[in-house]
This record gives structure tokens, C-alpha cells and sequence, in this order.
């Protein structure tokens, strides 16, 4: 496996733009028959996804590790088990979700009644990334046809082993008409966006989420962009050390730190930093072994997706290095395999160049402070987190820290775990996100909510009809006061 991972990347799949036009068109053509399935034959669909997955997990998991050695408990635990869940999620609630809201009628349109109908949006583009091959595609072409839509899927050139067990999977388990998977680099993702698709759902960052909107903005497109950010962990004095150490090494470190929810740097009360640096330190050896050459051959750890990664990452840390911050833990790096050490840094200040964006890796940047008020000018002057971590055992303090950030997503005393709830909402806010998915949430992302009215009997506006004089005006006074 590690051959693999040192080898030549292959060649993806250059854009056949005739096939992938073929393909949308013939969408296009079925995509009324698929808006109006039920909900039983949506089931069936996913019950069928369901099976295929469970049948080839293992083979999943060698794909996987093929493209940047992932530990296997790794792909069952945030690959596999997520996906499971948002299956058996579905599955359990869509009939239910599926059947039309009634809301309310006001006096003045006494007569009539009211509801939300979830229609299919129609043809759906979903465009997964690279650091959760599987699962980032998996859930948004879950809650796609459980809203009754038809899909094309374009994964991740970076993770070719993974694009390929993908396409295998798609192809045995749907006909193209209603779910199509294409392979390929960005001169696929290129084709696929000049299509005018009813919604686009792009996972990935900002710079590339400004393109997918000024593509869908050309055809009026709908669009859920589910980005990343610097998602900090604060630490308040009250908190557990011991328990926090141990947390944040494992949302840090998971993935290779490639994780768009991971606790990006930490905040820690200056008085608390030795000891924090002391239990972190303790965990990363008891994790992944007491010396870096232990660390270096662990089997528990992820590498970089590819030498681009690899490079930047490990330039990010170089270069604040010698801007000063200090080396608690790793710094080792290996560009044959693409292994970066799990990475501390003390004395990190916000201009250094850890600090300048989204790390993706594994290391991590700790700064220390003495006022929250320090804590809430560094957040807001910033772009508005995916996720933010808070560590402490006072109510008020996590109630203070709430009512003065904002980020997609929070935790208290844990990470990631609120990715895990299908039925939580997951995006982001502002530069990490617009949108949201999981559960419902995802059905009705993939939805349009139609508003229906239907009057039953003669409707009381019409005493408002012109010519506004005499008994149209004074009703038209009536309804204002009853206003007031």
C-alpha cells in the first residue's frame, strides 16, 4: 500500500463533453418521472445504495488507503458510519417529511387553506471534494434523491482510487438518467458547470465556491456551498486539561488534520498554557507513539493528499518557525510519503503565516490570552469559522462566547461530534458556507417549497375589489384597525 502512495498518481479521465451533455440531457428528459416517485420508490433506491455500500466497504477501505493512507477504523468511523446514518435517517423519515406542511390561514382569507408542497428542484449537480472522498459525495446524493431529484456527480481528481470505487458503485447501483458520475480534472468540473442545472452543491473552498456561484448565477442556478475557514477551540480555565488535550488531538490529528470542521488553533488563558502544552504532548505519544520515529512508521496516521498538500503545509510551518513561534511537538516532515508529524507550535501570534488561512494539516497553532475580549476581537476581525470549540465548565462563560461569535457550527467540551447528528443542520456562514445539510435539512436543500393557497369558498377579498369607494373603503379601514 504504501507503494501505492509513493507511485505516480494515474492519469484521471479528460472531459468527454459529448457524453457528459448526453447524460444531463437524458436527466433533463426524466427528470419529471423522478419528481413524481413516492416515497416508497424513493426508499427502494436508497435501500438498493445501502446494500452496495455494505458489500464493498472493505473495498472502500482499500481505495481509500490507496490514495493517502487512511487508517481503516478511520474509513469506517468517519466514511462508512456517517454515510450508514444518513441512509437509515432517511430511510426512517422521508415519508414523512415528503407529506405537505399546513400552515395557518388569517382571518381575511377566511375561506381558504394553506400548505408547503416539496417538489424536486430537478436536475442537481453535486461536486464532492477530496479529504472525504466517500461520504462528502455520499450524503448531498442521498438527500438529492430523497427529494426526487435527478444527479450528476463529479468527485475529486486528488483521490483517484476513490473516484474509481465510486464511479463502480454509482454505475452498478443506478442508470445514468437518474444519477451519472463523472470523472476527471478541472476541465470536467468546467463542462459540467456551463450545464444549466436547477441546483448546485459544491463541498471545497472559497476560492473555487466564488466559481461555482458565478457559474449558477448564468443560469439562475440555486446554490449550497459547504466551504471551511480557521475553526478556533477556546479554552477557558475551568476546563478538564486533561480530557481537552485529548479531544483536540484527536479532531486535530484525524484525517491527517484534512478535515474542513477540525480545530483549526486553540486559545488557551496564558496561565494554562504550560500545562495544556504538557497534556497534549502526554496524548500525542500515547496516540501515536513516544518518539517521531514511532510517529513516523504509526499506522494511525493519515498522509497529505498529494505533494501540493504536503509542500504547503509544510511551508506554513517552516515559515513560522523562523517568525518566531516554537516547536513544541513534530516538525517532522518526509515528501517521499507525504507525512507530516503530528505539529504543535507555542508562542503563535495572528500574523504569522500558520494563521494566514485554513491549515489542512496536522498541526497545530496555539495562542495564548489573557481577556475574552482578546478572544472575540481576533474571531470577528476574521471570516466567520465553520465550527467553534469551546472548552469550559461555566454556563455563563459559553453563553458569553455564543452572544459574541458566530461560526456554521459549535461544540462544547468535544469536536466534530455535531457533524455525527443527522438531525443537527451542517454548513457554514458567511466565507465558510451557504446552505445547509443532514437529515431534513438536506431533503429540503434539494426541495423547492412551493406555497399553495386554495380557496374553498367565495373569499372576503373581493369586497375589496374596485371601484375603491363607498363599502370597499370602509372594509379596507376595518381590516387596518383590526391591525393595529
Amino acid at each position: 500500500m504504501l507503494e501505492a502512495l509513493s507511485s505516480p498518481v494515474e492519469t484521471t479521465p479528460t472531459a468527454d463533453v459529448a457524453r457528459i451533455r448526453a447524460a444531463f440531457e437524458a436527466q433533463r428528459a426524466h427528470r419529471w418521472t423522478m419528481s413524481r416517485t413516492t416515497a416508497a420508490e424513493r426508499i427502494a433506491r436508497l435501500k438498493r445504495l445501502r446494500e452496495a455500500i455494505l458489500a464493498r466497504r472493505l473495498e472502500l477501505a482499500e481505495a481509500i488507503h490507496q490514495d493517502f493512507r487512511k487508517p481503516a477504523m478511520e474509513v469506517e468511523l468517519t466514511e462508512v458510519h456517517p454515510t450508514l446514518e444518513e441512509l437509515n435517517h432517511t430511510v426512517k423519515h422521508l415519508k414523512s417529511w415528503m407529506k405537505p406542511t399546513r400552515v395557518g390561514t388569517p382571518l381575511l382569507l377566511a375561506g381558504s387553506s394553506s400548505h408547503v408542497r416539496y417538489e424536486a428542484r430537478g436536475v442537481v449537480l453535486v461536486l464532492s471534494p477530496w479529504n472525504y472522498p466517500f461520504q462528502l459525495l455520499m450524503a448531498p446524493l442521498v438527500a438529492a434523491i430523497a427529494a426526487g431529484n435527478t444527479v450528476i456527480c463529479k468527485p475529486s481528481e486528488k483521490t483517484p482510487h476513490t473516484s474509481r470505487f465510486l464511479a463502480r458503485l454509482v454505475k452498478d447501483v443506478f442508470p445514468e438518467n437518474e444519477v451519472a458520475l463523472f470523472e476527471g480534472g478541472a476541465e470536467v468540473a468546467e463542462a459540467l458547470l456551463e450545464l444549466p442545472f436547477d441546483h448546485i452543491f459544491f463541498t471545497g473552498n472559497p476560492r473555487i465556491g466564488r466559481k461555482v456561484m458565478e457559474a449558477a448565477a448564468k443560469h439562475l442556478a440555486s446554490v449550497t456551498l459547504e466551504l471551511g475557514g480557521k475553526s478556533p477551540a477556546i479554552i477557558d480555565p475551568s476546563a478538564d486539561l486533561a480530557a481537552t488535550a485529548e479531544t483536540l488531538a484527536w479532531g486535530k490529528f484525524l484525517n491527517g488534520g484534512q478535515t474542513c470542521v477540525a480545530p483549526d488553533y486553540v486559545f488557551v488563558h496564558e496561565s494554562r498554557q504550560q500545562a495544556f502544552l504538557d497534556a497534549l504532548r502526554a496524548v500525542i505519544s500515547r496516540f501515536y507513539g513516544a518518539t517521531e520515529a514511532e510517529r513516523q512508521a504509526s499506522p494511525d496516521l493519515a498522509r497529505l493528499v498529494d505533494p501540493v498538500a504536503w509542500k504547503r503545509v509544510k511551508d506554513l510551518v517552516d515559515r513560522s518557525v523562523a517568525a518566531g513561534a516554537k516547536l513544541e511537538v513534530g516538525g517532522v516532515a518526509d515528501g517521499a510519503s507525504r507525512y507530516i508529524a503530528p505539529t504543535v507550535l507555542s508562542g503563535v501570534t495572528p500574523d504569522m503565516p500558520i494563521m494566514e488561512g485554513e491549515i489542512f494539516g496536522p498541526v497545530l497553532p496555539v495562542m495564548t490570552y489573557r481577556t475574552r475580549e482578546e478572544i472575540y476581537a481576533h474571531i470577528q476581525a476574521g471570516g466567520k469559522p465553520l465550527a467553534l470549540y469551546l472548552f469550559s465548565e461555566d454556563k455563563r462563560m459559553v453563553e458569553e462566547v455564543f452572544q459574541n461569535t458566530t461560526s456554521g457550527g459549535a461544540v462544547v467540551n468535544n469536536v466534530l461530534i455535531h457533524v455525527a447528528n443527522p438531525n443537527l443542520p451542517f454548513g457554514g456562514v458567511g466565507m465558510s458556507g451557504l446552505g445547509h445539510y443532514h437529515g431534513v435539512y438536506g431533503f429540503r436543500t434539494f426541495s423547492h417549497e412551493r406555497a399553495v393557497t386554495v380557496q374553498w369558498m367565495k373569499s372576503l377579498a373581493a369586497v375589496f375589489f374596485p371601484p375603491y369607494r363607498g363599502k370597499a373603503q370602509e372594509w379596507a379601514s376595518r381590516a387596518t384597525r383590526l391591525l393595529e
